[in-house]
């Protein structure tokens, strides 16, 4: 007889009934202040639209690693947006339910809370999501792959009905928002918060640029950066504390000779402006070498091979429509130059955003 009440707390378990006590779960996930931003992005953060708030950022990591957000509980966010690879993936494409291949690759998240407003355009402060800038708010570009039937299949109905079966999260949703009804907007609320916090700074390039720590990087990588912001003009979209402009680029990435089209029309189906035919997001650069492949279809497989792509495309090429022709500098870069180049990009690395899936969730 005393055997069998392990065994029927094992079979309750499966039912949601039994699980982690809320105290070994707060323990695993607790509520944490927000950090300050790592050094050399206080200038990025400092005005950010939205601070996160930490008792939804605690429910927002529960939800962002919980598969059961998938229609078949297999995947979750962190499935693509792994913490090992600055919230991106080291895939071409992304894999969705029943195995189906994106088309696109699976872009970091790190420092999505804020972005760079350029002098040439003070008014230009909107914050874009996804490749070709389909959403405006994290809100909203959370809860797309969710119910993406390519990606998490799980229709957003069904995500909230299956969340307040859970009765584990409730009292979460109660300290997060006032009250424990699971609606897509707290969801969503929860989710964007925990992705706010996930900052990247401190990088050797920003121990070197601004505390003059002339032993953070390396002679070739200062070579590199010099190259970066002065010679080749990479930083013209590559700008501010991230290195990405928020605008919109076609780079002749994706261009079939054969049959003269883009494989992908890129900003130009959310738009439908001719212009935008192919144009893609500047991404930046942050933790950039933790994420192989690059470029919106993974079609680069390394750092180098990225640089010499640009190399390569100096001259417009007069076959391309609408080809963005602020590539590079007048001048074609050396091997030595390339290599350098690719060095500075590495101490890009940072810290601040790092994590790893909780060992228990709410049932």
């Amino acid at each position: 007889m005393r055997s069998a009440l392990p065994l029927a707390c094992v079979a309750v378990t499966v039912l949601t009934a039994c699980g982690p006590s809320r105290a070994a779960l707060e323990q695993d996930n607790p509520v944490r202040p927000n950090a300050p931003p790592p050094f050399g992005m206080e200038e990025f953060f400092k005005d950010v639209p939205q601070k996160p708030i930490p008792t939804r950022v605690r429910l927002g990591r529960w939800l962002f690693f919980d598969k059961r957000l998938s229609a078949d509980n297999t995947l979750s966010c962190a499935s693509c947006h792994q913490p090992e690879f600055a919230f991106s993936q080291t895939t071409a494409v992304s894999t969705g339910i029943n195995g189906v291949k994106g088309t696109r690759k699976a872009p970091s998240l790190v420092n999505l809370a804020a972005r760079t407003v350029l002098p040439d355009m003070p008014d230009d402060t909107a914050q874009t999501f996804f490749w070709d800038g389909r959403v405006s708010s994290l809100e909203h570009q959370v809860l797309v792959p969710i119910a993406n039937r390519s990606e998490m299949g799980l229709d957003h109905q069904a995500m909230v009905d299956r969340l307040s079966a859970l009765k584990g999260y409730r009292p979460y949703f109660t300290e997060a928002f006032g009250s424990g009804e699971i609606t897509q907007e707290r969801i969503a609320g929860a989710l964007s918060d925990y992705v706010r916090t996930r900052m990247s700074g401190n990088s050797a390039y920003d121990r070197w640029s601004y505390k003059a720590d002339a032993g953070a990087i390396s002679e070739q990588a200062k070579r590199g950066s010099e190259l970066f912001f002065f010679t080749q003009r990479c930083a013209t979209c590559h700008a501010g504390f991230n290195f990405s402009d928020g605008r919109f680029h076609n780079l002749g990435v994706g261009w079939d000779p054969v049959t003269q089209q883009f494989k992908d029309d890129g900003r130009f189906a959310v738009t439908h402006d001719p212009r935008d035919h192919a144009r893609f997001k500047t991404p930046g650069l942050r933790d950039v070498s933790k994420h192989p492949p690059y470029m919106h279809d993974g079609s680069l497989a390394t750092l180098r091979d990225v640089v010499q792509f640009y190399n390569d495309a100096r001259i417009p090429h007069r076959t391309i429509p609408n080809r963005s022709i602020r590539l590079l500098g007048p001048n074609p870069m050396s091997e030595s130059d390339i290599d350098a180049l690719v060095a500075f990009l590495k101490t890009l690395d940072g810290e601040g955003y790092q994590d790893q899936a909780p060992k228990h969730f709410p049932r």
